[in-house]
């Protein structure tokens, strides 16, 4: 074991593939990042835990000095825009934007280092590549891709015949269910904006086609383009952007450089529900990653943010996930089993064989699971570690108090003196969900119960 090679799923193919990278000292990956104008969800947090695992996987296959990790942020956006002018109504709308943006960022960069995720290498911003944006719409121009029309600059999908491939729609499909007569001055109704006039009230800048702002599919083609060249090895996001933001991506970034793939692979994680139903404001269910950290919901109690790391990771990341409190609670149940099996061992820094042939095979942390629950010691401190698990380990390896477990085993056998059964189960409910196992039996000279406990 331990000499598998590292196969992906590829959205572009629909298959699984070997993973061979462009260069090996210098692999490259692209994550789509946060549009800051509010706190990030519960959904966000899935792709920013399963890119970081990859990127973990990837920097122990070919050393950390040879990968590198882009995740952007976008802070130009009409609904930045929008948040900025309802919070703060009595400011310019540009300084109102500073604050929202600043704000929210920074409570992102809170938020997902407490999940366990490492930083990125980049972590570029929309509002300080906008020349390199300008740059590729007037290539996209010149070479016929894109023509201007109603104040905007629009993308013409039909000036690409691979336009469709990663979603697998066809162009003439997407036209006949149409309706052409809402935006008249497109060619097209698939066409896209590239750059669009703005408002004296708006954010703007300087271009050859007016004062305007960037359409958000041309971000992300002029960022990867800065920092990972015209074609990199990997682009991942959420499933909900294969169309029309990767597909669009896709278009510009072809088109403009002469390519027939931008990326190599596409890898996209699966829609998260909450409790069986859709999240939404609309059925109070929806819920960002710091309400839940601050125990805010799902019990009115904190969940350390490797908890919640491990109960994305437990589904597989291309499987549609249904997040509830029981599944918080199952993985605390685990982190606790692991953190006690390996103690205050060493970390030896040699993740598990065995676990890296299962993250291999497409990021398989099901098949991880299996194998750590037969590890104990320095080889489960380090592959924990590797796995984004370290802190939560170090949190809980110190965790059992003694007198507390003999305290409330004392305080359990008074209630069942009195037959009051359901205090005593309560106590029993409450040490196993700490990881504290309660056995019952009889002294063999007196007849006494007797409760011993174990460690799960």
């Amino acid at each position: 074991m331990g000499d598998r090679r590292l196969q992906l799923h590829n959205t572009l193919t629909r298959e699984k593939e070997d993973f061979a990278p462009i260069d090996p000292t210098n692999v490259r990956m692209y994550v789509c990042g946060p549009t800051v104008y509010d706190f990030a969800h519960i959904g966000n947090a899935r792709p920013v835990i399963v890119f970081d695992l990859l990127f973990r996987l990837l920097r122990h296959h070919f050393g950390a000095e040879n990968v590198t990790y882009v995740r952007n942020i976008t802070d130009v956006d009409d609904k930045i825009n929008a948040r900025a002018a309802r919070d703060h109504p009595d400011k310019p709308l540009n300084d109102a934007i500073a604050l929202v943006t600043a704000k929210t960022a920074d409570q992102f960069h809170a938020d997902v280092g407490q999940l366990g995720c490492l930083e990125p290498d980049f972590e570029p911003r929309a509002t300080d590549n906008i020349p390199q944006m300008i740059e590729m719409i007037g290539v996209l121009l010149e070479k016929g891709h894109a023509y201007e029309a109603g104040g905007e600059v629009l993308f013409d999908v039909t000036s690409t015949p691979k336009y469709g491939e990663l979603s697998h729609r066809k162009l003439e499909d997407q036209q006949a269910g149409a309706r052409i007569a809402v935006e008249d001055h497109k060619r097209n109704p698939g066409d896209f904006v590239l750059w669009k006039q703005s408002a004296e009230d708006e954010p703007g800048w300087p271009s050859p086609w007016g004062v305007g702002r960037p359409g958000w599919h041309i971000e992300c083609s002029a960022m990867s383009e800065r920092y990972l060249g015209k074609v990199f090895d990997i682009h991942g996001g959420g499933l909900d952007l294969i169309f029309p933001h990767h597909e669009n991506e896709i278009a510009q970034s072809c088109c403009a450089n002469g390519t027939e793939r931008m990326a190599n692979i596409w890898m996209h994680n699966g829609f998260l529900q909450v409790e069986g139903q859709k999240m939404s404001k609309s059925l109070g269910n929806f819920v960002t990653i710091h309400e839940l950290l601050a125990g805010d919901t799902f019990g009115a109690r904190s969940w350390p943010g490797e908890v919640l790391r491990l109960a994305m990771l437990m589904t597989h990341y291309r499987e549609p996930i249904d997040f509830s409190k029981r599944k918080l609670e199952e993985a605390e149940r685990l982190l606790e089993k692991f953190a006690r099996r390996a103690g205050d061992a060493a970390d030896d820094g040699l993740p598990d064989a065995e676990v890296i042939d299962a993250l291999s095979d497409d990021l398989n942390f099901p098949g991880v699971l299996a194998r750590l629950s037969a590890l104990d010691g320095a080889a489960l401190a380090s592959t924990l570690r590797m796995l984004g698990f370290s802190a939560y380990r170090q949190a809980k390896t110190t965790d059992v108090d003694e007198a507390v477990i003999a305290e409330r085993i004392a305080t359990r056998l008074a209630f069942i003196r009195d037959k009051d059964w359901a205090s005593a189960d309560a106590i029993r409910d409450e040490l196993a969900s700490s990881g504290i196992q309660l056995k019952d039996g009889k002294d063999p000279e007196t007849g006494d119960r007797v409760t011993t406990w174990e460690v799960l």
